[in-house]
């Protein structure tokens, strides 16, 4: 069920991407532009389809979205490649969730994930010009197109809801096949019905805008608050009953769709309103366009503000209200470092009491998550009441006494904000091929962000563990089958793949493997938004698999990662011997001969420290000492 409402939300947003490229091409260039003398003067790149009949207008411009989608289908299907060159051993591995990323043979499913989202997005262009051309009288041969197409945006639906069909393996072609001819219909369909609205010889409905994109549009929004909605109330239903499970454990799921529509939306309104606010060149209705950008787009970037804004201020109040409970954790924690601090050593124990208060902040960005997920879903909703042709100015104003003029200046704001937030990508962008230390930071950034595989959206980037993983796996049982033992290390989000790899190793190469940690998301973030990949039976059976030749080295200063199995608290069997807490900083004053005291370390790597090279030779000599504990054997019960 999850799956399949996560594909669904996939699907919703190739759907947008057609419409926001239909509302600036078909909606505010071939029909409101080129029905305007205004908005065509100066500009001979229009003005040699102005006045001309409308069917040909839309036929030719509906080029534009047809070749977006060939120009996102192309980009989608030729990094693959390149990673299906690397497959992980085929035997030994475990059965678990997490084994599975980068084990799986990745391009048939993306295959017809690809197929099914292409044929949406030729449906979605086909439903809006078959909307504009049956506003006018629908025919025999219309009404006919209308069903075929509903047909394949109903097969698209009825398929990305059935996991057991479309997940099947690499053996099983036939529907590869289904999936290709789906999409080779849809072409053929948009084919058809382009020609069909070049050729009707019914005259057009004059004046406003495209009809039907407004409803078109609003539906989808609709539609994603709906799947949103029930995302949400899936993943609480399936949350984890323990006593001591955190409330919101296992949204991240939610989060992250939730995030990935609010922008979406919110860039496509942006782009709507640039290029309609380009084509009217400031000029008053009358003269300039026939009628600004559907009132659904001034509603997205009003809920979006309001959705960014609200989740600011509850972050904010958030950190004013938990601050001095940090602080005082902090306190106690820097008492325990520096029990007895040399004289004048006050201001850097105030520095890393407040390092080590920010870096506890962490625990509050799960919920601010979901905060931020359920106004994004609100935002969503409010859009349908565009179909009402209101401003948003006008109903606040109305029904909550909140001026107007407060109102469009939010929505300005806004569309500032979402410039911006696009600006800083470009920059980023750019900054990341120029400066070493950026792209570190952009890099792990575009780690996280392709970590899964692309099991939900097929036109996102490549999984980076779908390379990684299996490459790293392929390595390591050449090393131990030349006789060779593997330590294997992993910083950040670099433990996660590190984690998933020793998954993915036969026992015997497994049982000459040891495993070093530091800086690790695995627990603190990974276990509280995807619980159904990492959880204490995994991280168990990691353990008992390199034979508990574990080391995690964690710091109280750390914003990102933390402890795998042992809060402060200790616990039973071997797996209480994995974490271990490293002071930082090592001291608070200036060693003798140096004029500055230690760094305070954070999530930086730690391969100088000494606490490191003393875990790595104590993980070698236990490598190569002659009894312990078999990956084959059980591990130590689960943790609380």
């Amino acid at each position: 069920m999850i799956r399949s409402l996560c594909r669904l939300l996939a699907l919703t947003l190739t759907v947008l991407y057609v419409l926001a490229v239909v509302g600036v091409a078909l909606d505010l260039v071939a029909w409101k532009c080129m029905a305007s003398p205004h908005c065509l003067a100066g500009r001979g790149w229009l003005s040699w389809l102005g006045g001309r009949p409308v069917g040909l207008r839309l036929a030719v411009l509906a080029l534009v979205p047809a070749a977006a989608v060939g120009l996102l289908w192309r980009a989608s299907t030729r990094p693959g490649r390149v990673f299906d060159a690397f497959r992980a051993p085929e035997a030994g591995g475990s059965g678990h969730r997490l084994a599975a990323v980068g084990q799986w043979d990745a391009e048939p499913l993306v295959g017809r994930l690809r197929s099914i989202h292409v044929a949406a997005a030729f449906a979605a262009l086909d439903v809006a010009l078959l909307a504009a051309r049956v506003s006018s009288g629908a025919s025999a041969g219309g009404i006919a197109l209308a069903f075929v197409t509903g047909a394949v945006l109903a097969t698209c639906a009825v398929l990305l809801c059935a996991p057991p069909l479309i997940d099947r393996g690499t053996a099983d072609r036939r529907l590869d096949r289904i999936t290709s001819m789906l999409r080779t219909v849809a072409i053929v369909l948009t084919i058809v019905v382009t020609a069909y609205v070049l050729a009707s010889p019914a005259p057009w409905r004059e004046g406003g805008g495209l009809p039907g994109y407004d409803p078109i549009l609003t539906s989808l929004f609709a539609a994603q608050t709906v799947l949103l909605a029930a995302l949400g109330a899936v993943l609480l239903w399936c949350r984890s009953r323990r006593a001591d499970a955190a409330p919101l454990l296992g949204l991240g799921a939610l989060a992250v769709a939730a995030a990935a529509i609010s922008l979406a939306v919110a860039y496509s309104a942006e782009l709507v309103y640039w290029v309609a606010d380009f084509l009217d060149r400031d000029a008053p209705t009358a003269a300039g366009l026939a009628a600004g950008p559907p009132r659904a787009y001034t509603w997205a970037i009003f809920g979006f503000f309001r959705a960014v804004l609200i989740t600011l201020v509850v972050a904010g109040l958030a950190a004013l209200i938990s601050r001095p409970g940090r602080l005082r954790a902090a306190a106690a924690i820097v008492a325990r470092d520096y029990p007895d601090p040399p004289q004048g050593a006050g201001p850097r124990l105030r520095q890393v009491q407040k390092a080590i208060a920010r870096s506890r902040f962490t625990e509050s960005l799960v919920p601010l998550a979901v905060v931020y997920a359920c106004l994004a879903a609100i935002g969503t909703a409010t859009t349908t009441i565009g179909l009402l042709e209101l401003h948003p100015g006008d109903v606040l104003e109305r029904y909550a006494g909140v001026p107007a003029g407060l109102v469009t200046f939010a929505i300005a704001f806004g569309s500032w904000v979402i410039a911006a937030v696009i600006l800083s990508l470009v920059i980023g962008g750019i900054f990341a091929y120029r400066t070493v230390e950026f792209r570190r930071h952009v890099g792990v950034i575009w780690d996280l962000g392709t970590f899964w595989p692309r099991a939900a959206h097929p036109f996102a980037p490549p999984c980076y563990a779908e390379r990684a993983v299996p490459e790293l796996a392929r390595r390591i049982t050449y090393l131990v089958g030349h006789g060779k033992a593997v330590l294997l290390t992993g910083h950040s989000y670099g433990s996660v793949l590190a984690a998933a790899t020793v998954l993915q190793l036969p026992p015997q190469v497994s049982s000459r493997v040891a495993l070093l940690t530091y800086g690790s998301p695995l627990r603190r973030l990974y276990a509280r938004l995807f619980p159904a990949y990492i959880d204490d039976e995994v991280l168990h059976e990691i353990g008992g698999r390199v034979g508990w030749r574990w080391v995690n080295l964690w710091r109280d200063t750390d914003s990102v990662g933390g402890w795998v199995f042992s809060a402060p608290v200790s616990l039973g069997g071997a797996a209480s011997t994995v974490d271990r807490r490293l002071r930082d900083p090592t001291d608070v004053v200036a060693p003798p001969g140096d004029s500055v005291p230690p760094p305070i370390q954070g999530h930086r790597p730690c391969e100088s420290d000494q606490p490191f090279t003393g875990a790595v030779r104590e993980l070698v000599d236990r490598l190569h000492a002659p009894t312990g504990p078999g990956p084959g054997r059980a591990g130590p019960p689960a943790g609380p």
